[in-house]
């Protein structure tokens, strides 16, 4: 996990961004060789002349993608939950932390930061700036303004997730408007007493409401999966404010 985040951010998430194209090829390739000739089709169109180019194969390459995308946020959670454990700060109750400890703490801290906004990092601003403020107020206005900007990146972070939850159910429906227009021009251009005409339009309709069903179903997933991950990582960034807040901030003494 460290590795892949250790990469970088835009490195990390296209390395994820292809695994999970490459994966979604897979689950494709797998459901294609189901005995079940009813899931084939409603999952991946399977009996399409156009296969494997159809609608619920493209939903599938985005399903993974925003799949991917949870991934990286919840290894970013991960991450700041193991940099608080690692008890960098002291923690006892009677202990405080002069400008002369808070340098020999930026010397432990100093090589052991990977992110730019990581705990390690963070704490090397706070301590730098309270070294050249001497100020406590000063100090706690900057970590503020460093836990605010954590929370705006990570909102923003997850814009992409947003509108692959988006896009899927609007392939769905694309999808649908497709089927519908396979439905129609099948029925004006075949002969409604023969024997095949009811199930040929059946199975263009089929098209038609399969796209959307698939679509539903793996926004509603990502949705899901996105809310546990969303709240998994509010809650690290809980743990690391609470955590800097009560054995740095509190401690710090000026006389």
């Amino acid at each position: 996990m460290n590795v892949l985040l250790s990469l970088g951010k835009i490195r990390a998430r296209l390395i994820l961004a292809i695994s999970m194209i490459l994966l979604a090829i897979v689950v494709i390739i797998i459901i294609s060789t189901l005995d079940s000739e009813g899931a084939r089709v409603v999952l991946t169109d399977y009996d399409a002349s156009y296969y494997p180019f159809t609608i619920q194969n493209v939903m599938w390459v985005f399903f993974f993608l925003g799949f991917g995308e949870l991934l990286y946020r919840y290894m970013q959670a991960r991450y700041t939950m193991a940099t608080v454990k690692q008890h960098l700060l002291p923690e006892g109750e009677s202990e405080i932390l002069t400008r002369k400890e808070t340098m020999a703490l930026y010397g432990k801290v100093k090589h052991r930061s990977h992110f730019p906004d990581d705990l390690p990092s963070i704490l090397k601003k706070l301590i730098l700036h309270f070294q050249a403020t001497d100020s406590i107020a000063q100090t706690q206005d900057l970590f503020s303004s460093q836990i605010d900007l954590k929370y705006n990146r990570m909102d923003t972070d997850y814009s992409m997730i947003r509108y692959l939850t988006w896009v899927i159910p609007t392939f769905g429906f694309i999808g649908t408007v497709i089927g519908i227009s396979m439905a129609l021009s099948f029925a004006a251009s075949s002969d409604p007493q023969a024997a095949t005409f009811l199930a040929g339009l059946t199975e263009k309709l089929g098209v038609a409401f399969y796209t959307t069903l698939v679509a539903l179903v793996m926004s509603a997933i990502l949705v899901f999966l996105m809310h546990i991950v969303q709240s998994y990582e509010e809650g690290s960034l809980f743990k690391l404010e609470e955590y800097v807040l009560d054995n740095f901030i509190n401690r710090l003494y000026n006389k």
